[in-house]
């Protein structure tokens, strides 16, 4: 066994907080090693540490043997550590070749200097085509970006770690935007890249591809390790008991679909965005009391937008929508939620909480203005907000110290809760579910999943969109897949299946196959 990295006695704390607490890792030369763990297990602060983003407190880190002092990414990228993030750190209007060589430093663009002392791209770009050729790639240097798909985008990010030559790679949540054709595409160049010797480190909450792809897996509890294993000796319960410290139950348990009237109808919906193109083309679709309509898709194809104009967040240029046979299209946020509707927003950050409000004044910003919170509108009763805080806390197994803890303070799954808890025991006819689970450990996934079925069995009508298949054929009734700003077709979600659903996804009809 040669060892790539190794990091050793790993501590890092913050106010209040043990985030790391040593924590040995190590990782071999042409290995795929899956970094598993909870929402605040310490994965992220670990890797952060990795790439020169926190310095530990106590602790070695170990690359081919020798010891690294890493104070800034500049020294990880120098050191031969790259890191593919999830969200792409791309720029659409440039090609693949300009993307790649923008964060060179400038001893390394001298290379590539011709004479008159411009950057040499023909140069670069030949780097780059006999990287893509080396690995399995198959990257166009002179593509747009803008002009790429999301698997595509992904491989010019690994191209660009290459290109400063990597040794160790790590994938942050790499699969979260890909369909499951270009989940297969990705594993292909993984391997292909552990057979040239780069090493892996791949943080996922998939445990499914945890165990297809990795060579080895550790997990991490509190801060801690709790345990280290071999694909073959583990199992999605076994890793997913592991993670949480108690068993899980990783299927959603339902019965069928009884569905009634006609809740939410959408007809011929359009919305532009700022530059005045259309980013939803003209999309028809209903949702019943008592079922799951699920949207898939890869993210970018509209998604968005459409839960914009459903929620009052963004402009109808045409269509109509109705609730329960009203008219709402273009009504305001208040209205909406007023009529019935219930909003888990994609980003909770952005629309779904307020960082510097208590969580007893998060729970109460779709009704701090009514009964009992208030009377008449104006002046709020304290007791009342405190009351219903203390109540949801219990119910929704919100973890925190206080009701007057701010919800800035809270992990990513208990913000989420934070936020379900707010939303769910309002009197509503209506729940739109966007991205509900979205970087959020087994655990909590499981409780949001558990919540949404309730929902459903009391007759709400559930619209769940989401780029996780799992989560989609797990919860759905109805199956519809939005591509390019359209519903291209809508089944039963007994008749569905992952490849089926993943061509759809990538716009590709039966009678295209």
């Amino acid at each position: 066994m040669t060892l790539a990295l190794q990091m050793k006695g790993i501590t890092k704390r913050f106010p209040g907080v043990l985030a790391n607490d040593k924590i040995d890792f190590d990782l071999e030369k042409g290995e795929i090693h899956a970094l598993l763990g909870e929402n605040g297990a310490g994965k992220t602060t670990l890797m952060n540490i990795l790439y020169g983003l926190y310095r530990p407190d106590e602790g070695h880190i170990f690359l081919d043997g020798k010891e690294l002092i890493i104070h800034s990414p500049h020294d990880a990228i120098r050191s031969g550590l790259g890191m593919v993030h999830q969200h792409f750190m791309l720029v659409p209007v440039m090609t693949v070749t300009e993307n790649i060589v923008l964060g060179v430093e400038q001893t390394d663009r001298l290379k590539f200097m011709g004479r008159l002392g411009h950057l040499d791209l023909n140069t670069a770009r030949e780097k780059i085509r006999n990287l893509s050729h080396q690995y399995g790639l198959d990257v166009d240097p002179d593509a747009y970006i803008k002009d790429l798909p999301v698997g595509m985008q992904q491989r010019v990010e690994i191209i660009k770690a290459l290109y400063r030559q990597a040794k160790v790679l790590i994938l942050d949540e790499p699969t979260a935007v890909l369909t499951p054709q270009e989940i297969e595409d990705l594993f292909k160049v993984l391997h292909s890249l552990t057979d040239k010797g780069i090493s892996v480190i791949f943080i996922t909450h998939k445990l499914k591809e945890v165990l297809a792809i990795s060579d080895r897996i550790t997990v991490l509890r509190n801060g801690k390790v709790v345990g280290s294993a071999k694909p073959a000796e583990s199992t999605e319960f076994t890793l997913a008991c592991s993670m949480v410290g108690r068993d899980v139950i990783l299927t959603v348990e339902k019965e069928s679909a009884k569905p009634k009237e006609v809740i939410l109808d959408v007809k011929d919906l359009r919305v532009d965005d700022h530059r005045g193109q259309s980013t939803v083309c003209g999309t028809s679709f209903f949702v019943r009391s008592g079922e799951v309509l699920g949207i898939a898709g890869v993210q970018g194809n509209g998604q968005t937008e459409l839960v914009e104009a459903l929620t009052g967040l963004c402009h109808v240029a045409s269509g109509k929508m109705f609730l329960q046979g009203n008219d709402v299209t273009n009504a305001g946020s208040r209205q909406v939620i007023q009529t019935g509707v219930a909003h888990i927003p994609e980003d909770r950050h952005e629309y779904g909480m307020v960082f510097g409000y208590s969580i007893a004044d998060n729970l109460v910003l779709c009704s701090y203005y009514q009964p009992p919170f208030s009377q008449n509108g104006f002046v709020m009763d304290n007791n009342a907000v405190d009351e219903n805080a203390r109540k949801l806390v219990k119910e929704y197994d919100i973890r925190t110290p206080s009701i007057y803890t701010l919800g800035q303070s809270l992990s990513g799954g208990n913000q989420q809760k934070m936020v379900v808890a707010r939303e769910f025991p309002r009197p509503i006819r209506l729940l739109i579910a966007s991205q509900p689970t979205r970087g959020l450990d087994v655990g909590s996934i499981e409780f949001i999943h558990k919540r949404i079925i309730e929902q459903r069995d009391h007759g709400v009508a559930v619209l769940l969109v989401s780029a996780e298949l799992d989560e989609i054929m797990s919860l759905s009734d109805r199956i519809a897949v939005m591509y390019r700003g359209q519903i291209i077709e809508t089944l039963d979600a007994q008749d569905a299946t992952r490849e089926g659903l993943g061509l759809l996804m990538a716009g590709i009809r039966k009678e295209k196959v």
